[in-house]
């Protein structure tokens, strides 16, 4: 921004410092206190506009850099070429002589600040700016989910783990057992044997005893006699030594363990625990585009003549419904019509074929487009409809169902907040983010009114008197609209990018527009056109096309030229 002082500049040219107490930017100057007197009072600049000094200096430095004089001639920009889409000066044409779009420049700017094209590159800005910090918080989101991630893998490995250490627990204890039932069992039969080698052993020595004191003191026929006893004792000792090494009783017993080859191919192939994967996929962000490439069209050419508007029928989409209340233009030329007596919404491809019903809605009434792929929907006027639900496209499904205090039927959508007619009690606002319900008015609206929004301006039809009123964010009357030779039983309404109003008139079958100051109206589709009880309109403000849909049956697709 500018900071220096910026002194007088006729002053500065008579060798006179003082400092400029205004700025005009007609003579590209600024003016002291009695230099702006004098400027405001001679014929040449008295019409021109000028600006506090401590207001100019706020400007950005990028608007006070703004030529206002051509830089190769030094004469004031005069023209505008929409070719090059540049200012010229009167000297400048000799370059553009073969430019046919040259124009007058105060044709351009003029009422440029309350314009559509303005207020929408400044919602633009705004969008934007919110992309930003919705994609900020995504990111965030995204990054603590990264840690929760972590941690919940950490934890879904420790209990694989301890799975393992459990099941090898178990393994190990019911190997130990049978060690030991084996052990137990083959160290009883050696212990058995022991105890039988331990009782022939003693009968053994009692029988060297019986042998040594036969030797000694028996006679000899009593010696015969006792040798052939004991020969026969050794014989069947002998026989039950042979007996056990035969009957492998006296085999060296030895108890080894062989694992089980699973387990050896699980720790020779186990090479590491897992792996660690990075999904990567698309952001499910919704950049919000409101309708910048439509207000660069705007500031490069004057706006559409109202008298001009012209519709040029594009296609006609056959549908099966009735008792159709809503239709609303997505992003990328896709259709959706909501049917009030079946409770559902269907989607349509540009081609105009059906690509998807949503159905076990609820009630369904009017429907509009806020963004992120997700649709508004209302309930109806009837005293059991207080509820509005929001339903995800890609999802196919309702997200969230908000509870209102009152029925509603026609609803807009402005910067996250619905704004929605309530039958007999005025236009109410409720904010999505926390659901806080504000009255914008409360005057009595018909169990069918629609609604649109535009700039600070709401407009909304009422069938019961046939008008078509205009209000700000207070509730104020602007204009309001009714001629029953034009148009009768009005419902649905929508808004263009000029502020020009589209109302579909359901008892007189036409479409008329009507100006953005109620002053001027004119019918641009009628019964020869194939509307019969039209009930919903919507303007596709990006692409400048129409939608008309009739009660029963058919939708039109306009391009607007």
């Amino acid at each position: 921004m500018a900071s220096k002082l910026i002194g007088c500049s006729v002053c500065n040219q008579r060798k006179i410092t003082k400092p400029s107490v205004v700025w005009c930017s007609e003579c590209n100057e600024g003016l002291c206190e009695d230099c702006r007197e004098h400027h405001s009072l001679s014929n040449a600049t008295k019409n021109h506009e000028t600006v506090p000094i401590s207001q100019y200096i706020k400007l950005p430095a990028e608007v006070l850099q703004v030529a206002q004089f051509c830089q190769i001639h030094n004469e004031k920009y005069e023209l505008f070429c929409r070719k090059h889409d540049s200012p010229c000066c009167k000297q400048c044409v000799e370059t553009h002589n073969k430019c046919k779009d040259l124009t007058d420049i105060n044709n351009m700017i003029g009422n440029i600040k309350s314009s559509g094209a303005f207020l929408e590159i400044e919602h633009t800005l705004s969008e934007v700016a919110d992309n930003i910090k919705r994609i900020f918080i995504n990111r965030e989101e995204n990054l603590a989910s990264i840690g929760e991630k972590r941690k919940a893998i950490e934890i879904q490995i420790q209990n694989f783990r301890t799975k393992i250490n459990e099941r090898l627990d178990k393994l190990q204890d019911e190997i130990m057992k049978k060690i030991k039932t084996v052990e137990e069992r083959e160290s009883k039969k050696i212990r058995q044997l022991l105890n039988s080698l331990i009782q022939k052993e003693k009968e053994i020595f009692e029988y060297q005893g019986h042998f040594e004191n036969t030797k000694k003191y028996a006679s000899e026929y009593q010696s015969f006699l006792v040798l052939k006893q004991i020969e026969k004792y050794v014989t069947n000792e002998d026989d039950f030594l042979r007996s056990i090494l035969k009957e492998e009783h006296a085999n060296q017993i030895d108890i080894t363990c062989r694992v089980d080859t699973s387990f050896q191919q699980f720790t020779a192939s186990m090479r590491k625990f897992g792996d660690v994967l990075v999904n990567s996929s698309p952001c499910n962000i919704t950049i919000l585009k409101r309708k910048l490439q439509q207000a660069q069209i705007n500031v490069a050419h004057p706006t559409r003549n109202f008298d001009s508007i012209t519709l040029r029928l594009k296609q006609i989409i056959q549908t099966a419904m009735t008792n159709i209340r809503g239709c609303v233009f997505l992003p990328g030329g896709r259709i959706v019509f909501s049917c009030y007596n079946r409770n559902e919404v269907e989607v349509f491809m540009p081609n105009g074929s059906q690509e998807f019903i949503l159905t076990n809605i609820g009630r369904v009434f009017d429907v509009v487009y806020i963004g992120d792929d997700s649709l508004a929907i209302t309930s109806g006027g009837v005293s059991r409809s207080r509820q509005i639900y929001i339903v995800d496209i890609n999802q196919r499904s309702v997200k969230k169902k908000i509870e209102i205090d009152s029925p509603n039927t026609g609803v807009a959508f402005n910067d996250g907040k619905l704004i929605y007619c309530v039958r007999g009690n005025g236009i109410k606002m409720i904010n999505l983010t926390d659901e806080s319900i504000t009255n914008l008015t409360t005057t009595e609206m018909s169990n069918l009114a629609y609604v649109a929004k535009f700039g600070d301006n709401l407009f909304y039809t009422h069938k019961d008197n046939d008008s078509v009123t205009c209000i700000d964010f207070h509730g104020n009357i602007m204009w309001t609209f009714s001629d029953r030779s034009v148009l009768r039983y009005p419902l649905g309404i929508s808004v263009d990018n000029d502020g020009n109003v589209y109302v579909v008139g359901y008892g007189s079958n036409n479409v008329v527009v009507i100006s953005t100051d109620g002053q001027t109206h004119r019918q641009l589709l009628s019964k020869d056109d194939g509307l019969n009880g039209p009930s919903a309109v919507d303007y596709d403000r990006t692409n400048n096309k129409l939608l008309v849909v009739n009660i029963i049956g058919e939708g039109f697709v306009y391009d607007v030229v």
